[in-house]
């Protein structure tokens, strides 16, 4: 049997996007066979044998079958399994938004310690006040991209995928945590985002199969929407 469940679209071929009945067939523990997709005559995902390095370099390559393989294989993308996992990362995306904020403003102070509880307590608030703004205007800007540039007709399910993959192929956004440890000048963190809008770009293009100067189109849009809120309104950098 296939590692990802029978119900919703099912698992994809990494090669072609083509639906498949089933990635792999289990003879005994550690022993299956892999299976080729119909359509393009290929093994239909190469990657489940592979080591997860592998895996994540292909990724920082930005190579869509490693993508396919992430959202549609391991992650089951279309079932009711990636429900759930929506909703832990977008609450993972916004906490780093919040971190990567508070970065940015840690840079922009005085320096001044002595701190009381409550001024500590409005600054968190203010944050997450701030990257929950910034990341309501990304997803409003995300989906009117969609509307308007893909032609997309409204389908929940279709726009809970976009936004599935956006968030899920923002992962890079983790090295954000590595400031904790290591001082980084804050032109890492525009170096960060433009990694993390290039990856949305293709895992938009595996989801919606439009060309990429589209999917580019819609993710620079939203980017550049959270990025003028940030700065301008908010008054962050």
């Amino acid at each position: 049997m296939g590692d990802a469940q029978a119900e919703g679209e099912g698992p994809r071929c990494v090669g072609c996007g083509g639906r498949v009945k089933t990635l792999f067939v289990q003879y005994s523990p550690g022993n299956i066979r892999l299976m080729k997709c119909d359509n393009c005559k290929a093994v239909a995902d190469p990657y489940i044998e592979c080591e997860f390095m592998i895996i994540l370099i292909d990724l920082i390559l930005h190579k869509t079958r490693a993508y396919r393989h992430i959202l549609f294989n391991k992650l089951s993308m279309g079932s009711s399994v990636d429900k759930g996992i929506l909703y832990r990362s977008t609450l993972i995306h916004i906490a780093l938004d919040a971190f990567r904020i508070s970065f940015s403003k840690g840079n922009r102070a005085d320096g001044a310690s002595s701190r009381s509880i409550f001024s500590t307590i409005f600054n968190c608030i203010e944050v997450i006040g701030d990257a929950l703004l910034g990341n309501i205007i990304f997803m409003v800007m995300l989906f009117l991209g969609m509307w308007f540039i893909l032609k997309l007709s409204f389908d929940i399910t279709r726009y809970r995928e976009a936004l599935f993959a956006v968030i899920i192929s923002s992962y890079f956004k983790l090295f954000l945590f590595t400031m904790m440890v290591w001082e980084f000048p804050s032109s890492v963190v525009k170096l960060i985002e433009m990694f993390v809008l290039s990856s949305n770009v293709v895992a938009l293009r595996v989801v919606s199969q439009f060309p990429k100067a589209h999917c580019f189109g819609v993710c620079f849009m939203a980017h550049a929407a959270k990025y003028l809120t940030e700065r301008w309104i908010l008054g962050n950098p």
